[in-house]
């Protein structure tokens, strides 16, 4: 009789680090410092958003599973604009052990505008996934952040029935916390989503945080943008909207206007229109 153990393989994980500065000469955004390595790529295309440089970033491990890590660091000098988007949607896979962790740490220096506009993350059934962003932004910064979800694509009748979701947001004003987010979802992910207090059906929603003194003059045209499925507010220089939709197609139709209301002129990254 054999009884000799089953040995279960150690699966190769992803792992990626990306980090990129800017600086300001002769009056525009240029680079400073760019570091790449394992899966994370950085790219700069060539855009016309006036003094914005536009830094898109790269999994090219083509997803998340459990287990993989991704790690970006940026930072905005002094006086320079940097708008962050991705190439395409992330896409986190099913989970078979441990987490998907993706950890973000964005730095805008005195007088910079800083854009964090990645497309849409995209969650498959029984994925494990936690982010975390850190920002910490000078008292006369001004800064756009935004984080779209897509749970199961319904074009390709995908359900996302399980899923362990973690999304931590600390963003810091001179060194103060001003913004807070712990969210968390599972295991039970589509039934929550069908409860009214949480989802009420929806099966792709974003939140979408911009932070200036200029901010409450935005507030009624997020409000007409958005209509009944979602809600925006303001208070202390930081304007706060949450988007819901019925499905990924129907999410970015609401969110086009919302990025180019409020992402300063540069409108839209150049990536979200291909």
């Amino acid at each position: 009789m054999n009884t000799a153990p089953v040995l279960t393989p150690n699966m190769q994980r992803s792992r990626g680090h990306g980090r990129l500065s800017v600086r300001q000469l002769d009056g525009r955004t240029r680079l400073d410092r760019l570091f790449q390595e394992g899966c994370a790529k950085i790219r700069i295309p060539k855009t016309y958003h006036g003094s914005a440089l536009e830094a898109v970033m790269i999994n090219t491990s083509g997803g998340l599973t459990g287990g993989d890590h991704m790690r970006w660091e940026f930072e905005a000098g002094a006086g320079t604009h940097l708008m962050l988007t991705t190439q395409a949607c992330e896409k986190v896979y099913k989970a078979s052990a441990g987490v998907a962790q993706t950890d973000v740490t964005l730095i805008a220096g005195p007088k910079s505008r800083l854009s964090w506009v990645p497309q849409e993350t995209i969650l498959f059934n029984r994925c494990a996934f936690a982010r975390s962003i850190e920002a910490d932004i000078a008292e006369d910064a001004e800064a756009l952040f935004l984080e779209p979800m897509i749970f199961g694509r319904r074009s390709m009748g995908e359900v996302v029935t399980s899923a362990q979701i973690h999304d931590r947001w600390r963003i810091r004003q001179a060194g103060q916390l001003i913004h807070g987010e712990e969210f968390r979802m599972g295991p039970n992910v589509h039934e929550l989503l069908q409860q009214s207090a949480v989802a009420n059906g929806a099966a792709a929603m974003a939140t979408l945080l911009f932070i200036s003194p200029r901010a409450e003059g935005f507030l009624e045209r997020a409000r007409e943008l958005i209509g009944p499925n979602g809600g925006v507010s303001h208070w202390n220089g930081k304007l706060l909207a949450r988007v819901l939709a019925v499905d990924g197609f129907t999410l970015r139709k609401t969110l086009l206007p919302l990025v180019q209301l409020m992402n300063f002129e540069a409108a839209l990254p150049k990536v979200w229109s291909l």
